[in-house]
């Protein structure tokens, strides 16, 4: 890893910069509540937000959940958010989050790492592939709101 790139815990001085990250991603109107997510998912005992950080800007962000499974020895790690900015795609950031996502993964006794992608994110599937995930159809949702 460059000196100049410092994969960390996220903070939430990043409020901003996440904004900007997710508006990215497709979501653009995350203002108004991202510090009080933030805050959420920093005080969470189950979750981990990461964020590389390159020449004192950030550049990505990654947002992980932990959950206990019933009837399975290990646990599921599940990637919840996960950008890397336009400009600096293809320079191996991804992969480097995704090597520490891995590796937190494995220490809470995960065995497994499962992401949902949408459909229309076809570069996002062809990079998840180069890290190793395989494909488990159906997923199924329901709105409660």
């Amino acid at each position: 890893m460059s000196k100049e790139l410092q994969i960390r815990h996220a903070t939430a001085a990043d409020a901003a910069e996440i904004t900007t990250l997710l508006a990215s991603l497709g979501y653009p109107d995350t203002e108004p509540f991202i510090g009080q997510r933030i805050q959420t998912l920093l005080l969470h005992p189950d979750a981990c937000l990461l964020v590389a950080e390159q020449h004192g800007q950030l550049c990505g962000v990654l947002s992980l959940h932990f959950i206990p499974q019933l009837a399975l020895a290990g646990d599921f790690c599940r990637i919840s958010y996960f950008c890397i900015g336009d400009d600096v795609r293809g320079q191996g950031i991804g992969a480097l989050l995704e090597v520490r996502a891995t590796e937190l993964a494995r220490e809470r006794n995960c065995d497994r790492i499962e992401v949902h992608c949408h459909s229309r994110r076809t570069d996002a599937h062809r990079f998840y592939a180069r890290q190793g995930y395989t494909e488990s159809p159906k997923y199924l949702m329901k709105s409660v709101r």
